[in-house]
């Protein structure tokens, strides 16, 4: 796989990278996305019925179901290239920050220490009403678990419609784009706000930025380097380009 030399000149000499990724690079590991998942019972359900603070309100055990239906279907799903890639890459940089707005937890799972989780992640869960994260509970049981220090009912730690993003999340992720000397932009559609402003926030400090996807977005005619095709391939055959 061939590159650009001027990219290769750019990653040799960056020292503070920063990287955001997508609901595509999840797909590579045979994930679906939040609608294709909803196969079944759950597609005579609108996203918002499943996915909102009023949709929890109206009835808290529809949702939990459906988060612990979730939680069951990612069991077998691994990590895959892409994601070790990034593992690797963070070794290269002395300064590396990896901004996600996937909640699978294929990340962490894949080595990744410290990632900015901009949609939360479906394997923690909180309490609705104080906000502490539980420890352990029973996605088997009839109801909805209780938190153990207040007693409120439990939900997925993430971020629902309707939902902010988790400030101290948001503002480390602007930090790092801020900051960064290059900026990947991985398996992302570039439509959701906010995470699809982090690019231009880059772009307008004077990062060089880097767009890993399978097609176009219209984030494409703005970025340096636009290269089409899956993460889970190029960004190892990058990194063998850059340092192997």
């Amino acid at each position: 796989m061939n590159f650009p030399d001027e990219l290769i000149r750019f990653l040799r000499k960056a020292e503070r990278v920063a990287a955001l990724t997508g609901a595509g690079v999840s797909q590579e590991s045979g994930l679906r996305t939040f609608r294709d998942a909803q196969t079944g019972l759950w597609t005579q359900y609108k996203p918002t019925e499943l996915a909102s603070p009023e949709a929890y309100e109206n009835n808290p055990k529809l949702v939990w179901d459906w988060y612990a239906w979730r939680r069951e279907a990612i069991k077998g799903v691994r990590p895959n290239p892409g994601h070790y890639a990034l593992v690797d890459m963070a070794h290269q940089f002395s300064d590396f920050s990896l901004i996600t707005q996937n909640v699978d937890n294929l990340h962490r799972m894949a080595g990744s220490p410290d990632v900015i989780e901009l949609h939360g992640n479906l394997q923690r869960v909180k309490c609705s009403s104080c906000g502490q994260q539980a420890k352990d509970w029973d996605d088997a049981d009839d109801g909805v678990p209780q938190c153990e220090s207040c007693g409120g009912l439990l939900r997925p730690d993430v971020v629902w419609f309707g939902e902010s993003l988790p400030r101290t999340e948001l503002e480390s992720a602007v930090e790092a784009v801020r900051a960064c000397h290059v900026f990947f932009s991985i398996g992302t559609s570039g439509t959701v706000q906010p995470a699809a402003s982090l690019a231009y926030a880059a772009r307008n400090r004077g990062a060089a930025i880097v767009e890993i996807n399978a097609e176009p977005t219209p984030l494409t005619e703005k970025v340096d380097f636009a290269l089409h095709g899956k993460s889970g391939e190029i960004l190892p055959a990058l990194l063998d380009a850059v340092w192997g």
